[in-house]
């Protein structure tokens, strides 16, 4: 293992409880001489700590180790940025749920020692692309470690449209939308929708209908190597929205294809030794707990 010798943090700075545990960490990094380094756009919040402040495609570059600092959301601005690259993200978790943030703030320097180390456990996890096409040729593109969504542009308007995988019609819906997750995604906007909790092991895909005009519309599993293909059925004023981890990728019109499959590419998450996946399950979703005390 080559030793690590720079550090990204990647955080949202302007959060008075993330920037001093940033603060905090920036600090035990430099005192064990390594350099830190975080996006230039945080330099005027996070003076004085040592770190240097860099563009993002300089830090995806350098980084050898990337710390998020926030929710998941945060983590998954991260992996954008290394995405397709082998540097291995952490997650501090400082938001609410953070099922991909999973180090708590009081565990947070020694799980960063950990890492260092080489003592955490490596999680790969595969990335969705997304690819928008227009009958006039123009395309899209834009990667995603939880979900690619499919969403009305107009709210308290349904649209429609025609799902089909390899090649295959599978059925046509009306409602908000759609999501195309990945098993890592599946606790995320997915499961909101009605779909199953997936262990991120496996190579699937769940494809979940938002808020379906009809009851037997329901969220399938597919195979990770699905290719899964979306297009709107001419309606006036049809009009959707795609978004990759909650970034806005494009707009689809009718006539317009989206197109979903596995990226080929993984990111690396690190865990703490120990990391059990159904205890983060109940510790996030309060399994096991009784909802009162019958001897109360």
């Amino acid at each position: 293992m080559t030793a690590i010798r720079c550090c990204a943090l990647i955080s949202r700075f302007a959060d008075p409880t993330v920037a001093e545990s940033a603060a905090v960490l920036a600090e035990h990094l430099a005192r064990r001489g390594l350099e830190v380094i975080t996006l230039a756009d945080e330099a005027a919040r996070l003076q004085g700590v040592g770190a240097h402040f860099v563009s993002e495609q300089e830090l995806a570059e350098r980084a050898q180790l990337v710390i998020a600092i926030g929710g998941d959301g945060t983590l998954l601005y991260a992996a954008r940025l290394v995405a397709g690259r082998p540097t291995p993200l952490l997650g501090v978790n400082r938001g609410r749920l953070g099922f991909l943030t999973d180090v708590m703030p009081e565990d947070m320097i020694s799980s960063v020692d950990a890492a260092l180390e080489g003592e955490c456990q490596h999680d790969e996890r595969p990335l969705l692309i997304a690819e928008l096409a227009s009958p006039n040729g123009e395309k899209l593109s834009g990667l995603a470690l939880n979900d690619i969504v499919l969403q009305t542009r107009r709210s308290g308007h349904l649209i429609d449209f025609e799902t089909w995988i390899n090649g295959r019609f599978v059925n046509g819906h009306g409602g908000d939308g759609l999501v195309v997750a990945s098993a890592t995604g599946s606790t995320a906007y997915a499961l909101s929708c009605g779909g199953p909790i997936v262990e991120p092991g496996l190579d699937v895909v769940v494809v979940a209908p938002i808020c379906p005009h009809t009851l037997s519309d329901r969220p399938i599993l597919v195979a990770a190597t699905s290719v899964i293909e979306v297009r709107l059925i001419n309606r006036p004023d049809s009009t959707a929205e795609v978004a990759c981890d909650g970034r806005t990728l494009g707009k689809l019109s009718s006539g317009d294809t989206l197109t979903v499959r596995a990226a080929g590419s993984r990111i690396t998450l690190l865990h703490p030794a120990g990391y059990d996946y159904f205890r983060l399950l109940r510790s996030k979703l309060n399994w096991g707990r009784r909802s009162f005390d019958p001897q109360s």
